[in-house]
Protein backbone atom coordinates (compact mmCIF):
# COMPACT_ATOMS: atom_id res chain seq x y z
CA UNK A 1 0.00 0.00 0.00
CA UNK A 2 1.41 3.59 -0.97
CA UNK A 3 1.76 6.67 1.31
CA UNK A 4 -0.25 8.31 -1.32
CA UNK A 5 -3.17 5.86 -0.84
CA UNK A 6 -3.03 6.04 2.56
CA UNK A 7 -2.97 9.98 2.80
CA UNK A 8 -6.41 9.80 1.38
CA UNK A 9 -8.22 7.74 4.03
CA UNK A 10 -9.69 9.54 7.12
CA UNK A 11 -7.83 8.97 10.50
CA UNK A 12 -10.83 6.53 11.15
CA UNK A 13 -10.42 4.33 8.60
CA UNK A 14 -6.31 4.37 8.98
CA UNK A 15 -7.13 3.34 12.60
CA UNK A 16 -8.94 0.57 11.15
CA UNK A 17 -7.02 -0.84 9.11
CA UNK A 18 -4.23 -0.65 11.38
CA UNK A 19 -5.76 -2.74 13.51
CA UNK A 20 -6.63 -5.19 10.20
CA UNK A 21 -3.07 -5.38 9.56
CA UNK A 22 -2.11 -6.46 13.11
CA UNK A 23 -4.60 -9.11 13.59
CA UNK A 24 -3.14 -10.24 10.01
CA UNK A 25 0.04 -10.12 11.29
CA UNK A 26 -1.21 -12.37 14.59
CA UNK A 27 -2.83 -14.74 12.04
CA UNK A 28 0.20 -15.00 10.28
CA UNK A 29 2.55 -15.68 13.03
CA UNK A 30 0.57 -18.11 14.16
CA UNK A 31 0.53 -19.96 11.19
CA UNK A 32 4.10 -19.77 11.04
CA UNK A 33 4.06 -21.35 14.33
CA UNK A 34 2.14 -24.11 13.50
CA UNK A 35 4.15 -24.65 10.32
CA UNK A 36 1.49 -23.65 7.40
CA UNK A 37 3.03 -20.48 6.49
CA UNK A 38 4.19 -21.03 2.82
CA UNK A 39 4.96 -17.07 2.28
CA UNK A 40 7.01 -15.50 4.86
CA UNK A 41 7.79 -12.51 3.00
CA UNK A 42 4.19 -10.80 4.21
CA UNK A 43 6.09 -10.75 7.40
CA UNK A 44 7.92 -7.71 6.39
CA UNK A 45 5.46 -5.97 3.93
CA UNK A 46 2.60 -6.40 6.73
CA UNK A 47 5.26 -4.31 8.83
CA UNK A 48 6.15 -1.87 6.47
CA UNK A 49 2.45 -1.22 5.52
CA UNK A 50 1.45 -0.50 9.43
CA UNK A 51 4.82 1.66 9.90
CA UNK A 52 3.65 3.93 7.01
CA UNK A 53 0.11 4.00 8.54
CA UNK A 54 1.56 4.76 12.13
CA UNK A 55 3.75 7.36 9.96
CA UNK A 56 0.85 9.01 8.30
CA UNK A 57 -1.03 9.10 11.83
CA UNK A 58 1.96 11.08 13.43
CA UNK A 59 2.18 13.29 10.60
CA UNK A 60 -1.88 14.15 11.19
CA UNK A 61 -1.44 14.56 15.09
CA UNK A 62 2.01 17.29 14.39
CA UNK A 63 0.15 18.82 11.67
CA UNK A 64 2.91 18.03 9.10
CA UNK A 65 1.98 18.22 5.80
CA UNK A 66 3.38 14.75 3.76
CA UNK A 67 4.62 14.61 -0.01
CA UNK A 68 1.94 15.60 -1.94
Amino acid sequence: MKALELREKTTEELTELEVQLRDKLVRLSVAKATQRATNTAQFGALRRDIARIKTVLHERARGIAGEA
